[in-house]
């Protein structure tokens, strides 16, 4: 999911910037810590538009903290870490917040592994994204991902643009507004960040 022609083929209705921060020692990932900055239409609509008091305010947001983090819960929070083919399991994400920069909402939270994963040479792959699209949520550049101080003395990350093929932009652009959630596209749309560490090939950590 970028910003730009892509996104804009596959009729993404909210914008979401995201920063992850990879987490680990040791040899193993032990987790992200997410950021996600909502589009200032897309928070106005979730906080439904109307002024609040402080109090109002802080209420509304522990709300929907509790209600975004039980609807994305189901959709593995749209995480999806990978070595390989093999998805990476999750835990039970902690200390999700939502705060407000000026006009946008802004949700952090972590996600641990559920059990940690251990460095490989090139297979790891992550991907964030919402299935139908409807929601762009894209990595503004690389150092939108950051590594843990331990991780970055063995890992080097790349961020790789989705690639589409001609025939599934057509697909996406003859799209009506109205039509039904495609769960599809989202992975079509989305862009990967690769993980490269130095292990030796069949030597991987923990192994």
């Amino acid at each position: 999911m970028l910003s730009g022609s892509p996104s804009a083929l596959a009729h993404p209705h909210s914008w979401v910037d995201m920063k992850t921060h990879v987490e680990g020692k040791g040899g193993v990932i032990t987790g992200f810590q997410m950021e996600w900055t909502f589009d200032a239409m897309s928070s106005a609509f979730m906080l439904e538009g109307e002024k609040k008091s402080p109090q109002e305010l802080q209420k509304a947001l522990e709300e929907l903290t509790a209600s975004v983090m039980e609807n994305i819960k189901k959709e593995h929070y749209f995480t999806h870490f990978l070595d390989g083919d093999r998805h990476i399991d999750f835990g039970i994400a902690t200390d999700a917040k939502f705060s407000r920069n000026r006009a946008r909402l802004v949700l952090t939270f972590n996600l641990p592994l559920l059990k940690p994963e251990p460095l490989k040479q090139d297979s790891l792959k992550l991907q964030i994204f919402e299935p139908t699209h409807y929601t762009d949520m894209s990595w503004l550049a690389r150092s939108s991902v950051s590594l843990s101080d331990e991780l970055a003395k063995q890992c080097e990350l790349k961020l790789i643009p989705p690639s589409p093929t001609p025939q599934q932009m057509s697909y996406a652009l003859a799209l009506p507004e109205d039509a039904d959630p495609d769960n599809t596209l989202g992975q079509l749309f989305t862009q990967s960040i690769r993980f490269h560490c130095s292990v030796k090939p069949g030597k991987e950590v923990g192994q």
